[in-house]
């Protein structure tokens, strides 16, 4: 009886710490930390500026972050000096980041009593301003100024994008991708002053003010900071990037050309936008110069009775390969006379990947004209399908019945028609250099969608 007693006790001194164990536990979170427990120091530097231009922002509360608007920029460093160059009064608005929450502190307001224009008497804040006691206003640069291709440009992160050091990926002309002519409100123009203070404004074109608040144009990071008012942007893009305003990357700024790069935050994934604009006195005076336009002979090619048909299957009785250009230059937006790609880096990731690569190694297309028909033979990672083509001399249409060119369907360059045009073509060159086959075409931009094809 003994040992079974002990039995018993310990089931149940077992089951009463399975309960426990198992009871449900209550929490409850910290309460918010009262701002009157921060703190911190705001000075003003009367050693180095009489007129008190000189404030260093500093926090003292460890464990806790700070982020300082202090109206010509913002930080979140322990410490920060600010130098106002202008005089007046200025609020610095203060909030904390602690494990609670963010804590809003009591703003803190600091007098300037003269002016140190020695802050904004530099080359680059006279190329963004016009310089001290005046102002220049910039608009979006539409491509015919001989400055930029248009709008906006792509830029990898993987690459390098700072001041100086940019090489954009992709550079559509005029409009900035997808953006139609109302979303980019051309006329729209930004202001940047240095007439009694750092000043922004966004204008329409009639010049009524839409937007009006300050910058600042770190000349060291090579960064521009502004509050209230947001640089020109078309409206499509807004919802694409969460910071149009604090510490905007300069990439050029000259004269004539300012170029910045505001990095695309949404579900596409991580790129850089590259926004390019023109000054607008330069631009209300630009005259092109007169110029022979460069059309890649190639383009919209005219062909001889049969000349096509020739060159795709090699002749009567005859038949011929074609290999997807994987390792050249596979892909191309067509229009007006010429290409931008020049090989598969040019769109990667965005447009040709790795995918595609591997779908091109291992797939073809054979022309032939064999027993009186048009035959063709398409192969894909080993999947050979069969059909009748027919041409449309008239109009280089090339139609395959009812397969397409290739299929990818992961992609969105998947063509999923049957019908293709030959868009590029050399007619004595076609055995080195190939043909581009459009499987779509953009009619707003006059602008064909291309498979660069050539010859194993």
């Amino acid at each position: 009886m003994k040992n079974i007693k002990i039995v018993i006790s310990s089931f149940l001194m077992v089951a009463a710490m399975l309960l426990s164990s198992c009871s449900p536990e209550s929490y409850s979170l910290d309460p918010i930390t009262n701002k009157s427990d921060i703190k911190f120091e705001i000075t003003q530097d009367f050693a180095v500026d009489p007129g008190g231009n000189t404030v260093v922002l500093k926090n003292t509360t460890p464990g806790v972050i700070l982020t300082w608007d202090y109206v010509t920029g913002k930080s979140n460093k322990a410490t920060e000096t600010v130098k106002y160059a202008f005089k007046g009064n200025y609020t610095i608005k203060i909030s904390a980041v602690t494990d609670a929450g963010i804590v809003q502190l009591d703003p803190v307001t600091v007098t300037v009593t003269k002016d140190n224009l020695n802050y904004v008497n530099d080359p680059l804040w006279t190329a963004l301003s016009g310089g001290v006691g005046k102002k220049k206003s910039w608009v979006a640069d539409n491509g015919k100024y001989g400055l930029a291709m248009g709008a906006m440009s792509y830029a990898d992160p993987s690459g390098v994008v700072e001041w100086g050091n940019f090489t954009p990926n992709w550079e559509p002309e005029g409009n900035a991708n997808s953006s139609t002519d109302a979303d980019m409100h051309w006329g729209r123009y930004m202001t940047f002053s240095l007439d009694g203070g750092p000043f922004m404004t966004v204008q329409e074109k009639d010049g009524t003010v839409k937007e009006s608040g300050t910058y600042f144009l770190d000349i060291n990071a090579h960064t521009l900071t502004s509050t209230g008012a947001t640089i020109l942007r078309p409206d499509n893009y807004i919802a694409n990037a969460s910071n149009w305003n604090n510490n905007i990357k300069v990439l050029k700024l000259t004269d004539n050309q300012l170029r910045i790069a505001v990095l695309r935050t949404n579900s596409e994934g991580t790129w850089w936008y590259i926004w390019n604009y023109v000054a607008k006195d330069y631009a209300d005076s630009y005259v092109p110069p007169v110029t022979v336009p460069v059309v890649d002979e190639g383009f919209n090619p005219k062909f001889a009775p049969g000349e096509l048909l020739t060159m795709l299957t090699g002749g009567v009785g005859a038949g011929r390969v074609w290999n997807l250009d994987g390792k050249g230059n596979p892909v191309d937006w067509i229009g007006k006379g010429k290409g931008w790609t020049v090989d598969s880096t040019s769109s990667y990731n965005w447009g040709w990947n790795d995918d595609w690569a591997a779908l091109a190694g291992n797939s073809w297309i054979r022309f032939d004209q064999w027993g009186g028909k048009l035959n063709y033979t398409r192969s894909q990672n080993g999947v050979v399908t069969t059909g009748l083509f027919t041409i449309n001399s008239e109009t280089n249409e090339i139609n395959l019945g009812t397969n397409t060119l290739i299929q990818n369907s992961t992609s969105w360059m998947n063509p999923t028609v049957n019908v293709i045009k030959v868009v590029k073509a050399y007619n004595t060159g076609y055995l080195q250099k190939g043909i581009w086959l459009g499987t779509s075409y953009d009619a707003g931009k006059d602008e064909w969608f291309v498979f660069h094809y050539i010859i194993p």
